[in-house]
């Protein structure tokens, strides 16, 4: 039972199955909710070094559900995204890819963020 006590500390999902990954993205998908993805491993000093970022984004921008994907964990998922390197941040709305950035660059990622979101409040208005 320790997975939902960390899910209420942070507002980043750890995918750990595709089937978590299905039940997440589908939600999302059909509350019209923007979807915000990181690729990580645990061996690549970037995508840990994102981590915290991720969830500093996650805390801000509430609109979005932030999930993240250790592809060692969950290599179907990464193949399925066409993840080829970490870190990988995906930006999904309607349930597919409008955005694809890689690599470690935290202003980027928070521009982005904000533009899909942004994008998503005018879309539903």
């Amino acid at each position: 039972m320790e997975a939902p006590e960390q899910h209420n500390k942070s507002r980043v999902v750890k995918i750990d199955s595709v089937e978590s990954w299905d039940f997440y993205f589908n939600q999302a998908t059909n509350q019209g909710c923007p979807i915000v993805v990181h690729f990580t491993a645990s061996w690549c000093i970037p995508s840990v070094t994102m981590n915290p970022y991720f969830k500093e984004l996650a805390s801000a921008f509430q609109d979005a559900l932030f999930l993240t994907v250790d592809v060692d964990d969950v290599k179907e998922v990464a193949t399925r995204m066409e993840v080829k390197a970490m870190p990988t941040f995906l930006l999904m709305k309607g349930g597919t890819v409008v955005e694809k950035l890689v690599g470690a660059n935290p202003e980027e990622i928070r521009k982005r963020i904000d533009a899909v979101v942004q994008s998503n409040r005018v879309y539903v208005a």
